[in-house]
């Protein structure tokens, strides 16, 4: 697999780190998440359902393949074992606030003595630096200050909701993806490692290009009522149907606007498919609202399978979890128990991911972490009666 060979030390915690660092277990490296000897460790084992076998669902799903090393480095002991484990790590990600690495002594300047080939990657809400730094958050927080919980206001009310996917976690774990990947392949032309600084802020913000036109252009504050991407365009756009079920039309190019509306026999509603989205297509979104209102789900269906135009029915998770197309794209996995994992959605044709699907036990590998780094038996069992280990 692309990352045999690679050690991984994951200090991170909940969905933007864990993620990250799972995805890179999938593909071959040795991830070692570092828990904090608290008693719980890694925050999601306790947190949301739980399985057949008592094990948190979020956690199943951002913890396979990993080995669990349980460690308290407010401990001197601790942060030696640590500060030796880590001469032999290729990659650290961490996500404590700002100078909790540097006060724990594990902060990248210290660390890279001992091993300056180190790609280390913090995450945080907003960043090493700045007025925000030291502010907490977790997803919310961050969406709400970047101006993106704004644009999911409602078409009739107007007041924001809360969005349905954590995308500041989501975007900075995919960001640190890139930077770490792009780090090592540059550590290899080079030999020298890499001090990466992810914002969960600066993610999202980078991820707005298709809204910040009135921004940018206009110096004004988004309407979403009016934009494309959120009801403006009547193309794109969600409609109820007559039995309650919700229809979504999702591509406003006009090929597609020209095609459906021949279907309807309406090619004179073109035009207002050409404009800029807003309150002039207003005329097709109320077709559009009274034609689909009309009939039921089986009867658009039916209707608009022929049709060459960008459409779907809203669905359930549960449903898309259990459709042909998922199964087929192996986007849902079984283990040994019948307990199910998301797939990894990197699709390799040479050496694809081969997740491994065993959950570490909270602390697990502890023992035979130290024992590979030459660490006695009798100072291991030391160590765990005083808790360090």
């Amino acid at each position: 697999m692309k990352l045999e060979g690679v050690r991984v030390l994951d200090l991170s915690a909940f969905l933007p780190g864990p993620h990250l660092t799972m995805t890179l277990a999938d593909h071959g490296a040795d991830v070692i998440m570092v828990e904090p000897a608290n008693g719980v460790g890694e925050p999601t084992r306790a947190v949301g359902y739980r399985d057949s076998d008592d094990v948190s669902v979020w956690f199943r799903n951002i913890a396979r393949g990993k080995r669990s090393l349980k460690i308290n480095l407010k401990d001197a002991d601790g942060r030696r074992f640590f500060r030796r484990l880590s001469e032999g790590a290729d990659v650290l990600v961490e996500s404590f606030r700002p100078g909790v690495a540097a006060r724990l002594g594990i902060d990248h300047a210290t660390l890279a003595q001992g091993n300056p080939g180190l790609v280390y990657c913090s995450i945080s809400a907003f960043g090493q630096d700045g007025p925000l730094r030291d502010k907490p958050a977790h997803d919310l927080t961050v969406q709400a200050l970047a101006g993106v919980a704004a644009l999911n206001r409602g078409l009739e009310d107007g007041k924001p909701a809360a969005p349905n996917i954590p995308a500041a976690d989501a975007i900075a774990s995919l960001t640190a993806l890139s930077a770490i990947l792009m780090a090592l392949l540059r550590r290899e032309r080079t030999g020298q490692g890499e001090r990466i600084d992810i914002a969960m802020y600066d993610a999202l913000l980078a991820w707005t290009p298709n809204v910040t036109g009135p921004v940018f252009a206009e110096d004004a504050h988004p309407e979403p009522a009016h934009m494309r991407s959120f009801g403006g365009a009547a193309m794109y756009r969600i409609y109820e149907t007559s039995d309650g079920e919700f229809l979504v039309l999702g591509g406003s190019e006009v090929k597609f606007a020209r095609n459906l509306l021949a279907a309807f026999e309406r090619l004179d509603l073109l035009p207002f498919a050409q404009l800029e989205p807003g309150p002039e297509q207003e005329p097709l979104r109320a077709f559009f609202r009274e034609r689909f209102g009309s009939r039921p789900r089986a009867h658009w269906e039916r209707f608009l399978e022929p049709i060459d135009c960008c459409w779907a029915f809203v669905r359930s998770l549960k449903d898309a979890f259990e459709d042909p197309h998922t199964l087929h794209r192996d986007m849902l996995l079984r283990d040994a128990g019948g307990h199910r994992h998301i797939g990894p959605p990197i699709k390799f044709t040479h050496e694809p991911a081969r997740p491994s699907l065993d959950i570490p036990d909270y602390g697990e590998h502890s023992v035979e972490i130290g024992e590979a780094l030459g660490l006695e038996a009798t100072h291991l069992a030391a160590l765990r009666e005083r808790g360090v280990l």
